[in-house]
């Protein structure tokens, strides 16, 4: 399993970044990223890391949008950074938390690498104007 680095300075998002992250993105790194990502509280956090942007938000904010605790923040954060879904990076007095960007596409290259490609090898692009929806369906 690839360990990132607890900080990671986001110049933002890239295929290739994306694309290099994906290749090292294996089944138990996915499946650890998405057990992460499979408690509600934890899926709460990361959506406001990721919305939130490059820039990050500083603890006490992600805190107060949560409304949960600072230990329990400190748990969950903890968990997110270990897969490499997060960072943390401490500039003077504030700890800021990012999302990490290419771990994030990394994954979803992962779930979505040989999307409707068929068992027989086929393959076709997933519609990303109709998120859920894949072309040549009744519902696409």
């Amino acid at each position: 399993m690839n360990t990132p680095s607890k900080i990671v300075q986001n110049s933002g998002p890239s295929l290739k970044a994306a694309v290099t992250e994906a290749a090292r993105l294996d089944t138990t790194s996915a499946a650890l990223c998405l057990e992460a990502l499979g408690n509600p509280t934890r899926l709460a956090l990361y959506r406001l890391l990721v919305r939130a942007g490059h820039e990050g938000a500083v603890v006490g904010t992600v805190q107060e949008h949560l409304g949960i605790p600072g230990s329990t923040l400190t748990h969950h954060l903890t968990r997110l950074v270990h897969t490499g879904l997060a960072s943390q990076e401490r500039q003077g007095r504030h700890l800021i938390c990012r999302a990490v960007y290419p771990r994030m596409n990394a994954l979803l290259a992962y779930l979505s690498d040989n999307c409707c490609g068929g068992l027989e090898g086929e393959s076709c692009a997933v519609d990303s104007q109709q998120p859920g929806k894949a072309p040549g369906t009744a519902d696409g």
